[in-house]
């Protein structure tokens, strides 16, 4: 099995995925070149999603609710920048345990 050194191999596997440019012409550049612009300005096949009614419904409902405090979003920016920002360990701790409980109750349901 080849193992491929590049951070986006897999990535660039899939379709639709990251394409690195290139330094140099590609191998059929020479090809694109010869047949015109109107080959070269090609356009890139997309892949379409769709979302379903309940993804729909919740993204309609979201708008109404702030994801995130702006206010406390700063304070703790500023925290940090100070040096003076707290990590509450415990309650880290506290949550990660009942994240993984529901993970584990969700699994076995």
């Amino acid at each position: 099995m080849k193992v491929d050194s590049s951070p986006d191999s897999y990535i660039g596997s899939v379709a639709g995925g990251p394409q690195k440019t290139a330094a140099t012409p590609a191998a059929g550049a020479d090809i694109a070149a010869a047949a015109g612009p109107a080959a070269a300005a090609k356009p890139q096949a997309g892949v379409t999603v769709t979302l379903s009614s309940t993804s729909q419904s919740m993204a309609a409902g979201s708008g109404s609710s702030d994801v995130f405090n702006a206010e406390k979003v700063e304070a703790m920016k500023l925290a940090i920048a100070n040096g003076t920002f707290q990590v509450n360990a415990e309650a880290i701790a506290d949550k990660m345990l009942s994240n993984a409980a529901e993970m584990l109750s969700a699994g076995r349901a």
